[in-house]
């Protein structure tokens, strides 16, 4: 028995001898395992370069396609950026921007500007011919494709479509010419109120202070809502048909499936292009506004695009012409920044 019982202390001495052996030797094997791995498989870094690189080598020639839309706007938006140095210099044509006899007069041309007398005038003019624009034209668009979407003729829809598109196509030049014929002295609205009894002088709307901002506002809205409204169709026709399958099976109405399934699918469209809108809202356009100008009207059509070609460009004052711009542009940069944080606040959506 003894024996016995030494044989056994003696073979389980043994066995954990093994499985140690064993053990240890797992260990190595996993270690040896881990250190091959470390230097046989790439990092995170290299393999997302690789695949940049297998991806670029596929589908490169893709971008193609949109270098010269990256070449025209690095010639005319980016390298022109440089002038902005005339904000800040005394500067006459045939100068060089930034030369030994260069004239730097720090921020006197921005005291110039804010110190004129009409400087509130112009702001407060250019504010809201732009805000009201906005609430006008902005929504029109998004009405307009809802309603289009909604028609079940596609023969009236696409009617429809020209009608709207074809005013966009009208220049400036002869936009205003045929509001100067209809609303300017000796026009329709003139020749009608004068044989109804009216003023023998006409109503005049051009030369109407108070007239100004309707007839530019609405004959610009005219002018675009219909091809602005294409981005909202071209949203609208990725909406899925089954949808609105299902929601007329919950009995919803027509005009309920617009709010319930339409509007949402395009409510992503609608931020972005509002977050745009809203970075461009203190841009007017000058050629329009300079078009439709006269003596009578200067009260209201006087804004900062004007100042900047009256006083920058005819006037010769090209410092405080460009300071008035670059100050016009910072705000557009403001109001960009605070829609964007604003939108991603609100719907969790934004352009960074």
């Amino acid at each position: 028995m003894e024996i016995d019982a030494k044989a056994s202390a003696v073979m389980a001495e043994g066995v954990e001898a093994i499985d140690e052996e064993l053990v240890a030797q797992a260990y190595e094997a996993l270690a040896d395992e881990e250190e091959k791995s470390s230097f046989s498989k790439p990092s995170g870094g290299s393999e997302k370069w690789k695949k940049w690189k297998d991806n670029f080598r596929k589908r490169g020639w893709i971008l193609l396609f949109i270098l010269p839309a990256l070449i025209y706007v690095i010639i005319f938006c980016y390298v022109p950026m440089y002038g902005i140095l005339v904000a800040f210099q005394d500067y006459m044509p045939g100068d060089a921007v930034i030369g030994e006899n260069t004239i730097w007069v720090g921020w006197q041309n921005f005291q110039t500007f804010f110190s004129n007398p009409n400087f509130l005038d112009y702001f407060l003019n250019t504010f809201l011919l732009c805000i009201l624009g906005f609430i006008v034209g902005f929504p029109l668009p998004i009405i307009v494709a809802l309603l289009l979407n909604s028609l079940r003729s596609k023969k009236a829809k696409k009617g429809l479509q020209i009608l709207y598109y074809a005013p966009h196509f009208i220049s400036l030049v002869v936009m205003v010419g045929m509001l100067e014929l209809i609303f300017g002295s000796d026009g329709l609205l003139d020749q009608l109120s004068i044989k109804m009894g009216g003023d023998v002088n006409g109503l005049q709307l051009f030369l109407d202070a108070d007239a100004f901002r309707p007839l530019f506002i609405f004959s610009g809205n005219w002018q675009d809502f219909g091809w602005s409204a294409i981005i909202y169709l071209a949203a609208l026709s990725g909406v899925d048909p089954a949808l609105h399958e299902a929601a007329k099976v919950d009995g919803a109405s027509r005009f309920r499936r617009i709010f319930s399934v339409d509007l949402p699918a395009i409510a992503p469209t609608i931020v972005m292009l509002m977050i745009l809108s809203v970075g461009n809202l203190m841009n007017c356009g000058y050629e329009k506004v300079l078009l439709m100008q006269t003596g009578g009207n200067l009260e209201t059509s006087e804004i900062l695009s004007t100042y900047v070609y009256t006083f920058g460009l005819l006037g010769g004052q090209y410092g405080v012409g460009t300071a008035a711009g670059l100050f016009n542009s910072v705000i557009n940069v403001a109001l960009l920044i605070i829609a964007n944080y604003t939108s991603k606040r609100i719907s969790n959506q934004s352009m960074w």
